[in-house]
């Protein structure tokens, strides 16, 4: 029977998309399940194993038409199909997850494995506004902060394939915020999405000023929360997103200079703040960067659905 389909795996911190995808590109099916519900690898594999049996049959097509399955997931080693201390998944934790092995002796189909932001890259690059560039920088702004980047036309593993970890970049050297990593001051504490609504957190605590947020339990503010309140025009949330388009544009100055990128993607749920994100990240950028480059780097937003570039991405490693 021919193998005319694969499937594309997406895993997130709160839930995994999964979805079936032809030889064109098309992804003809979508679902998802929650990657939080369970402290154990074992009981989400099976969980997601389900889920890709389920959506198969319901769409007509037998599994003996999957020719394989690609997976991005955060911390995922290309080289091993391992997911290695990945503390922002629920599952994953300080410990290495064999993670495509399993899969495949749970589903008896090939999975390979690379991490979420890589995905999303190669999905962005195949199908998205990075469509013909060889060179350029994926900045995932979720739960964390990740990064895909591809020089040459190719992605960027380094000889053990854990390159590209720059949401880990230290932004503040002395007190900065403690990270899940178990380092402090990294970029990933201050950019995403759990990082903007910590920094609203700290800004009401620290100062008496008037905002929508202190209508909100603090401990329950979120950054979509921060969005709407700057919608509305409140001022303590639109300095939230200064602080953190300042700080992202800072990091992005500096990798700009070892790699030399054509255009940084920004992509995730951050970026659905639109102008208030990309305003403060442009101008901190073009306000660190080296001359040579000032104003010459494009920062773009990523075009492709949230869901379909990293389930794009994934599904060609299947392949």
């Amino acid at each position: 029977m021919e193998k005319s389909y694969v499937v594309g795996i997406d895993i997130g911190g709160q839930t995994a998309k999964i979805g079936i995808v032809d030889a064109r590109g098309t992804v003809l099916a979508q679902t998802a399940i929650k990657s939080n519900d369970t402290q154990s690898h074992e009981v989400f594999i099976d969980n997601l194993c389900n889920a890709v049996k389920s959506l198969v049959e319901k769409n007509n097509i037998v599994m003996d038409q999957i020719r394989g399955i690609g997976v991005g997931a955060p911390n995922a080693n290309y080289y091993n199909g391992s997911i290695e201390n990945a503390v922002n998944l629920t599952f994953g934790g300080m410990k290495i997850i064999p993670f495509a092995q399993l899969m495949t002796e749970k589903i008896g189909l090939p999975v390979r494995l690379t991490n979420d932001a890589n995905a999303a890259a190669m999905g962005e690059m195949t199908y998205g506004v990075a469509r013909g560039m060889k060179d350029f920088i994926m900045i995932t702004l979720g739960t964390g902060v990740g990064s895909g980047i591809v020089v040459g036309g190719q992605l960027l593993y380094g000889h053990d394939g854990a390159a590209g970890e720059l949401g880990h970049v230290t932004m503040v050297r002395n007190n900065g915020r403690i990270c899940g990593c178990g380092k402090s001051g990294c970029l990933e504490t201050y950019t995403s999405a759990t990082g903007v609504a910590r920094t609203a957190r700290e800004l009401l605590d620290e100062t008496d000023r008037q905002s929508l947020l202190r209508n909100i339990p603090a401990d329950s503010i979120s950054s979509k929360d921060v969005f709407e309140a700057a919608q509305q025009g409140d001022e303590l949330a639109k300095d939230i997103f200064k602080f953190t388009g300042n700080m992202l544009g800072q990091a992005l100055a500096d990798f700009v200079a070892f790699s030399s990128p054509e255009a940084i993607v920004l992509f995730g749920g951050l970026t659905k703040s639109g102008d208030l994100i990309m305003n403060p990240v442009v101008e901190s950028l073009n306000a660190n960067v080296m001359p040579r480059w000032k104003n010459k780097i494009k920062v773009l937003f990523s075009q492709l659905k949230e869901s379909d570039a990293a389930i794009l991405g994934a599904s060609a490693l299947a392949w």
